[in-house]
């Protein structure tokens, strides 16, 4: 079988062809690998590579087929892990060049999970310092460009992950989303990116595990695949105490629904934020689809009022606590935005932060409610297309001045701050061939529902098959 057709191939199919033997994990492994050769320069997608480690565990996935043992969802499966979760024995630099050595001794709960399922890593995607900001540049690796335009962002900060599965190079990747990096990097790149509810996936190691802002999840090309991965990566876990009960087993349930009456709140504003037009013009285009699926829409938005404190003031207490002691000891070394939301952090009192919980709180409720009436919420992904690569970030929208460097990331963020789980799927193009993605939002802890979703417009329409340029050159 041609490598291409192996790389952009669905992980279901893949999975499927492993165990069917139709080809091998090693034949699956050296046509990735033959890939990321080829096209990962271009891009600066994949930051730390371990062939030789991955064609070795592509060798033992054949072993225990040819043994008859049991095998797990994902077997053979290559995968790559963003550079923010620690790697047993592979280095792990957080984008920093505090960390541009480290070594871990120990594997996040995600890549434990991934290995127990069968997937492979083939290394590291790459991220932006922290994982601050949705741009994925840093001092260590340099910038990710986007494969459907090399001058434009591919978003961030799981934006190595998002490259690396739209260039083929893999066909699960993990990432995290904390005011929308699982979504906003798909959207960029025509792939799909889930936030799942919160404590859905458990996450370890983390100093806050009761607290949660940022939640890990699957990236893929489809969102068959997400579903896949999510089966292998959701569950409890003791060493997470506001995990989710449920079994991921569930994800792998079939997708298939029918929609006629289900109704869906559609609002290109968000109840007032600024969007560029090429952003909602694209998925305006689109509303027709969810109507032939017999969704019944409304023209309405909830109240997010206090959405935006809310979201500020914890991720600046996240900032705080999880890097204070790098600003004492190593501020020349921290980009300037890191360093500005640690210091915001610092700034807050114990009133100020109370009242952003009492104001998260309002606003699930009044999400909540809302959504008695409706059983999804559609928005767009991004107020903002894919821009310049070498601009940091997004400082105006639609004539409207961005005052930080996440504020462009609101119509992402206020859904952070409800818990509710949320999907990028594709949608379509800009007039100039850049990526748009629309965000479909479910009820809470209603994942299952949000994938049923965005597997029937992902049906109705394909735009997902749609590859980038830079895998033909």
């Amino acid at each position: 079988m041609p490598d291409s057709e192996i790389c952009f191939m669905s992980a279901t199919e893949m999975a499927q062809g492993i165990k069917s033997k139709k080809f091998s994990a090693s034949e699956v492994m050296e046509a990735h690998l033959t890939q990321i050769e080829r096209v990962n320069p271009g891009v600066n997608a994949i930051v730390t590579l371990i062939a030789d480690q991955a064609m070795n565990g592509a060798k033992q996935a054949d072993d225990a087929l040819a043994r008859g043992d049991e095998l797990g969802p994902l077997h053979g499966l290559p995968v790559v892990h963003k550079d923010l979760l620690p790697t047993k024995g592979v280095r792990t630099t957080y984008g920093s060049p505090i960390y541009k050595d480290y070594i871990p001794d120990h594997d996040a709960l995600i890549v434990e999970r991934l290995k127990k399922a069968g997937a492979i890593s083939v290394g590291k995607s790459n991220t932006p310092e922290f994982g601050a900001g949705s741009q994925t540049f840093n001092e260590v690796f340099g910038r990710t460009l986007n494969p459907y335009d090399l001058t434009k962002t591919c978003g961030g900060s799981s934006g190595g992950a998002a490259v690396s599965l739209a260039c083929g190079m893999v066909p699960l990747a993990d990432g995290s989303d904390m005011g929308g990096s699982l979504r906003n990097p798909a959207n960029f790149c025509n792939i799909v990116g889930f936030r799942p509810s919160l404590g859905r996936v458990p996450t370890w190691p983390n100093n806050s595990p009761w607290s949660y802002l940022s939640v890990q999840g699957p990236m893929a090309r489809t969102v068959q695949d997400a579903a896949l991965m999510l089966s292998a990566i959701a569950g409890p876990d003791p060493r997470s105490p506001a995990a989710n009960t449920q079994p991921g087993d569930i994800f792998r349930d079939t997708l298939e629904r029918d929609f006629p009456g289900t109704r869906i709140a559609w609002s290109m504003d968000m109840g007032g934020l600024p969007f560029d037009p090429r952003v909602t013009s694209t998925i305006e285009k689109q509303r027709g689809v969810f109507e032939a699926l017999g969704c019944k829409i409304d023209e309405a938005a909830p109240d997010f009022t206090g959405a935006n404190e809310a979201f500020m003031v914890n991720r600046g207490v996240g900032f705080a606590t999880s890097r204070y002691s790098l600003l004492q000891e190593h501020r020349d070394q921290l980009k300037d935005t890191v360093i500005w939301n640690v210091e915001e952090g610092l700034k807050l009192t114990a009133l100020e932060i109370g009242n952003a919980e009492t104001k998260r709180a309002e606003v699930f409720h009044n999400v909540r409610r809302f959504m008695e009436t409706h059983e999804f919420m559609v928005f767009p992904v991004s107020q903002h297309p894919p821009f310049d690569v070498t601009q940091p970030y997004v400082t105006e929208v639609n004539g409207v001045k961005m005052d930080t460097y996440i504020d462009w990331m609101r119509s992402c963020y206020y859904v952070t701050v409800t818990g509710h789980p949320a999907i990028s799927v594709p949608c379509g193009f800009t007039e100039d061939g850049l990526p748009v993605g629309v965000q479909i939002v479910g009820r809470h802890q209603d994942d299952f529902g949000v994938l049923q979703l965005a597997f029937a417009f992902q049906e109705a329409t394909g735009f997902w098959k749609q590859r980038p340029g830079v895998v033909a050159t």
